[in-house]
């Protein structure tokens, strides 16, 4: 009865060993995406502390990408500070669900690897089986994917630096090709995701005309406008379905 006992609990109670394996498909899939972010942080002007630097303290990729889209357009810091709050507001949903399943555990730790919650690492989590998930397998899995992003992140810059200027200034456009691959895939999947982005780009377009809010400002404004906006319309719609 012991020997059953102590096997199921070796079973549900998985290391950071196992951590680490489940992340390793999300490490090597953030390996190009990380690679460019470097690319571009290069050619808008930061160091390669600070890109690293914004890998280690934001870990976060789609916002980052925005953020060199604002560095490059001069945007103030506090601009960038909300518009990156807005992106991953998320992030404090999946991490109060994945605490419905975590072991009991100091709030430090569980600080830790709430810090590493990323979309692939939450959708890798929620999908085990076990009933409880273990600290140790948490931050496992969190570590790959975050030593995957900074350490790539700083080997795009690397490269980066050692292109021919002319390709370095012409990498730019790539951000925007980024933006575009991003959105496509989801738009050809959802309506709602088109009416967003497009009724964002009109606001953000209309408020470009009016100093004070050309810029950071426009961007915040413009995607909150039409969240809520579309949010109500859909709402309504269904209502009436």
């Amino acid at each position: 009865m012991g020997a059953v006992l102590e096997e199921e609990y070796h079973e549900q109670h998985l290391s950071m060993g196992d951590g680490v394996k489940a992340g390793l498909a999300i490490a090597i899939g953030y390996t190009p995406i990380a690679f460019t972010y470097g690319l571009l942080a290069k050619t808008a002007g930061l160091t390669l502390w600070e890109t690293v630097a914004m890998s280690i303290f934001v870990f976060a990729g789609a916002s980052q990408y925005i953020a060199l889209s604002m560095l490059a357009a001069s945007t103030g810091a506090i601009e960038i500070l909300i518009t990156t709050f807005i992106m991953n507001i998320r992030h404090l949903l999946m991490s109060a669900s994945l605490n419905e399943r975590a072991e009991h555990d100091k709030k430090w730790i569980k600080a830790v690897y709430a810090f590493m919650v990323t979309d692939e690492t939450f959708a890798v989590a929620t999908t085990r089986k076990e009933d409880k998930l273990s600290s140790g397998f948490l931050i496992g899995l969190g570590l790959i994917a975050y030593s995957s992003w900074i350490i790539f992140s700083g080997i795009g810059y690397l490269t980066g630096a050692g292109l021919p200027e002319v390709v370095q200034n012409s990498m730019g456009i790539a951000l925007y090709a980024m933006f575009i691959g991003l959105l496509v895939p989801a738009a050809k999947k959802s309506r709602k995701v088109i009416l967003l982005a497009a009724t964002a780009a009109l606001l953000n377009i209309a408020f470009s005309q009016y100093e004070p809010l050309a810029g950071g400002w426009g961007i915040i404004l413009s995607t909150l406008i039409s969240a809520v906006f579309l949010e109500l319309l859909m709402g309504e719609e269904k209502k009436h379905a």
